[in-house]
């Protein structure tokens, strides 16, 4: 995936270039487009797991079709995990914007959030991976119990990492 801030930087009009030549406001500019990167880039992590999570639904319905129903809680608990991740990345932008304003920020700080957030991408292609194991395991039922535990376990997982966020923030301040 390509840098998002690189693509925001590239985006600015002429106007924004020249105004950005006024002191002080390069700096407040960049980390403007910064956090506009981080929001695009949350917004992606969200977007792809969003499509996980509809996946999810329809994988239960394959479960229930095969009578497999004792592997159904598990996969609900799953997607109550995965929504939960979902709805946390996606509230993160406006959640912390007042930590921005309220806090000065560098925009080394700003960056360390990015590639933070940068990781929550790995957690976008491990559930695809366990989502297809899944799907795979289904008809058979051959080693389906492993794997709706492995998409609840990426699951939970995806949420403690998003806990350590908070810490990248504060230990920015």
């Amino acid at each position: 995936m390509s840098d998002l801030y690189e693509r925001v930087s590239e985006a600015r009009s002429g106007l924004e270039k020249l105004i950005g030549q006024i002191p002080g406001y390069k700096g407040y500019k960049e980390k403007e487009m910064r956090r506009e990167s981080d929001k695009l880039l949350r917004e992606t992590v969200a977007t792809h797991m969003e499509q996980h999570r509809q996946r999810m639904d329809e994988l239960q319905k394959q479960l229930i079709t095969a009578g497999r129903f004792e592997y159904l809680d598990e996969m609900g608990n799953a997607v109550t995990k995965l929504q939960t991740f979902i709805d946390r990345v996606r509230k993160a932008t406006y959640g912390y914007a007042g930590l921005f304003d309220a806090v000065r920020v560098k925009e080394e700080e700003l960056d360390r959030l990015y590639d933070f957030d940068a990781k929550l991408l790995e957690y976008v292609e491990r559930l695809s991976a366990a989502l297809d194991a899944v799907e795979t395991a289904i008809p058979s039922g051959e080693g389906l119990a492993e794997a709706v535990r492995q998409v609840l376990s990426i699951c939970s997982e995806a949420n403690r990492t998003f806990d350590e966020r908070e810490q990248v923030i504060l230990t920015a301040a």
